[in-house]
């Protein structure tokens, strides 16, 4: 375990936030103060670290201080020094007796070094500021950079609520984080040899860039702010990333200005009904309800793929979201506002299908521009505390991607509906279930516990909620495996007449058994499709 000795002149509240959250099993083994009464004391002892106290007597020189600190830090063992908030330059006298130093600093050096940062900050009007963690050396502020966190000054800002954000934006995340490197024995601090003599040099292991780098900076700008969130009480607005290239429900303009602004739940059900239809070259219509497909198709024109994606679940798609992969015409806009709609989501829309469209007061209509390629290549999901960050789910089979599992082979048009299903079933929120017919949805089993119900649940929207469809002779895609074979045979009295999904169980052998007693073609992907949120 890396032990640390800590020096603090006031408050310490670095210290105590190192010692609370304990990066890379870190603990403060003391806590020295040049100062009698520093509130840091009472908090060590609170929290049992040993503390000293050496106060600098009226001329004493520095080093001789500096003896005196050494001499009380010389019971304990530790392997770091860190200091935070300590109001005293240090010399060769403490620098070389003890291991690294590191100390934080409340702007982004070298800019407003000294100890009116935040001032500097502020009388430079700079948009821009944050901390910096670096190895103590006899220059003030001067020593090899460790890592820095940025935060943003905003026009009100004041000198207390600039230093309280950079407190807990930036200080309490890049202090524990150079602690952690250095526990973790990734932070090297080594002697250079250079044309003016040595100097220090800082590396650290794995700090690279790429997809997931050791840091990750986020900076968004706020585009909106919303009427509320998901629910009444929850405010909330909506922010952009400026760097982003691909179509998105972000930035595109409302074709009907004088229509109410987009809600948060509109936002997030207008994302999830674009990227469905990105899925697709052939002309594609999507409905959604609450981030769901509530039905989704391809066919030779627009208006007839969404007329198939609604009556999927005509019932569902009441107050839901219509996204389509191509410029809205009349013919698909008459289709729409035959029935409640929230938002519409195109890549253009031709004047007509506008003079449709807009004459739904309640309908949003949103123009994303070229579809094009898909660029965005991660996404993300906060936490409270963090945030996960993973790729996007990019992939679909194609014919030469799928395995027979089965004795019976699936004819060509079957395979076609397989690989349509996917793409639909990528979007459906797990445990999922996509039943289809040609390219066009039939019932979609959604959000289950358990991967039986979510075959019944799509059996039971075919049956009862779909308008001129049918279960019976249709294909079922499943999001992962089935770990025994009762969704099989469940699908199958359904009417289910072919299957896609990714393999990998214990029980596959059962389950290519039951379908072999049906006479169903099975396939396997060999990748699962799990959307979780």
């Amino acid at each position: 375990m890396t032990k640390i000795a800590g020096l603090a002149s006031n408050r310490g509240r670095n210290l105590r936030h190192i010692h609370d959250s304990g990066p890379g099993g870190t603990e403060l083994a003391v806590v020295l103060s040049n100062r009698e009464g520093a509130p840091i004391l009472d908090a060590a002892a609170e929290r049992g670290i040993p503390t000293e106290v050496v106060e600098r007597e009226s001329e004493e020189s520095r080093e001789s201080h500096e003896a005196r600190i050494l001499d009380a830090l010389s019971s304990y063992d530790f392997d770091l020094v860190c200091l935070d908030g300590y109001m005293r330059v240090l010399t060769e006298t403490f620098l070389d007796a003890t291991p690294t130093t590191l100390n934080v600093h409340p702007s982004l050096l070298p800019s407003f070094p000294g100890d009116d940062a935040h001032e500097q900050v502020l009388d430079a009007g700079v948009s821009v500021t944050g901390c910096t963690v670096h190895v103590v050396t006899e220059a003030v502020d001067d020593g090899p950079v460790v890592t820095q966190e940025s935060v943003p000054v905003y026009a009100d800002d004041d000198l207390d609520s600039l230093k309280s954000r950079v407190l807990s934006d930036a200080e309490f995340t890049a202090y524990p984080r150079a602690v952690r490197w250095f526990a973790e024995d990734r932070l090297a601090v080594e002697e250079r040899e250079t044309d003016d003599g040595t100097e220090l040099t800082v590396t650290v292991e794995g700090d690279d860039g790429g997809d997931f780098p050791e840091r990750r900076v986020v900076s968004d700008d706020r585009r909106a702010e919303l009427r509320y969130g998901e629910n009444p009480h929850q405010a909330a607005a909506v922010y952009a990333d400026a760097a982003t290239e691909e179509a998105s429900v972000v930035d595109a303009p409302q074709r009907n200005e004088g229509a109410k602004g987009l809600s948060y739940n509109n936002y997030n059900d207008a994302d999830a009904a674009l990227n469905l239809i990105k899925e697709f070259d052939e002309p594609a219509a999507a409905v959604i309800k609450h981030t769901n497909p509530a039905g989704c198709a391809t066919a030779d024109t627009l208006a007839d793929a969404y007329a198939d994606a609604l009556a999927t679940d005509p019932m569902s798609a009441f107050g839901g979201i219509v996204a389509l992969n191509r410029p809205c015409d009349a013919a698909t806009a008459e289709e729409i506002v035959d029935s409640f709609k929230e938002v519409v989501v195109a890549p253009s829309y031709t004047d007509a299908a506008l003079d449709v469209l807009c004459a739904k007061e309640d309908l949003r209509i949103l123009a994303v521009g070229d579809l094009a390629d898909r660029t965005d290549r991660l996404t993300e999901k906060p936490l409270v505390g963090g945030r996960l960050v993973q790729e996007r789910d990019l992939w679909a089979p194609t014919r030469e991607d799928v395995e027979v599992a089965t004795e019976t082979e699936p004819t060509d048009e079957q395979l076609e509906t397989m690989l349509f299903a996917w793409k639909v079933l990528k979007h459906v929120k797990s445990n999922g279930i996509v039943f289809a017919d040609g390219t066009e949805t039939v019932g979609v089993g959604m959000g289950q516990v358990s991967r039986v119900d979510a075959v019944k649940l799509a059996a039971m929207k075919a049956e009862s909620d779909a308008e001129g469809k049918s279960a019976e002779g249709a294909v079922m895609a499943s999001d992962a495996f089935f770990p025994f074979p009762d969704g099989v045979v469940e699908a199958a009295e359904a009417g289910i007449e072919a299957v896609i999904q990714p393999g990998g169980s214990v029980n596959d052998e059962d389950v290519i058994a039951a379908c072999d007693e049906r006479g169903i073609p099975m396939v396997f992907t060999g990748r699962r499709c799990f959307r979780h949120d």
